[in-house]
């Protein structure tokens, strides 16, 4: 039987260490969400593969043979890269705590397109912001939102009067405008995370 092929623009989730001859990722596809992705190591530069990397943006044409647990990559093309991720510690790791709560999680159908601008968006905010936690903090409320829990209505009235300022602020201000400590966004963070685990099937990273 001839094997499926897929054309789609995708975001790297996930690069795992390589193994014989391929490099195994995770990315997330905008019209078919999470899929396993094998691209074989090149011993010298080929012009219709560009290598993949963690946070990137490529244009895929894919090809499986197992009804697509498993897809190997036959040509890629380079779309972005959000290379500031790198800059330091925190960013990489609030950048990859982002990644894994997509790849953790089933997402609707009608949400994809809504989740995969919200990476294009977050990405290139960690690769320029000073506020990582500012950048996560918006990115997970997004996420739960879209994925059709009402924030706004059941958890943002539990909060006291102060806390709901803060994070009106923290949600509708541009991060380059915002001056709320980082204590008071991990406490925020610590708030929304619990009700997420306690209300919702969200697994977090």
């Amino acid at each position: 039987m001839p094997g499926r092929t897929l054309t789609t623009d995708a975001l790297v989730l996930d690069k795992r260490l390589p193994a014989d001859a391929f490099q195994t990722f995770t990315v997330f596809s905008i019209s078919d969400g999470i899929l396993t992705v094998l691209q074989r190591i090149a011993k010298k530069p080929s012009g219709n593969q560009t290598p993949l990397d963690l946070f990137d943006e490529v244009g895929l044409l894919l090809e499986t043979s197992n009804q697509g647990r498993t897809w190997f990559v036959k040509e890629s093309r380079l779309l972005a890269r959000p290379t500031g991720i790198g800059r330091d510690y925190a960013t990489l790791q609030l950048a990859c705590a982002l990644a894994a709560l997509v790849a953790r999680n089933p997402l609707n159908d009608d949400s994809l397109g809504k989740v995969y601008s919200l990476l294009q968006t977050a990405f290139a905010a960690f690769a320029t912001s000073t506020r990582p936690d500012l950048v996560f903090f918006k990115s997970l409320y997004c996420f739960a939102r879209d994925e059709g829990h009402p924030l706004k209505q059941h958890w943002f009235p539990t909060l006291p009067a102060a806390d709901r300022t803060l994070v009106a602020d923290l949600l509708n201000k541009p991060v380059s405008d915002q001056t709320t400590p980082p204590d008071e966004v991990a406490r925020l963070r610590l708030r929304l995370e619990n009700y997420l685990r306690g209300h919702t099937e969200i697994v977090l990273p």
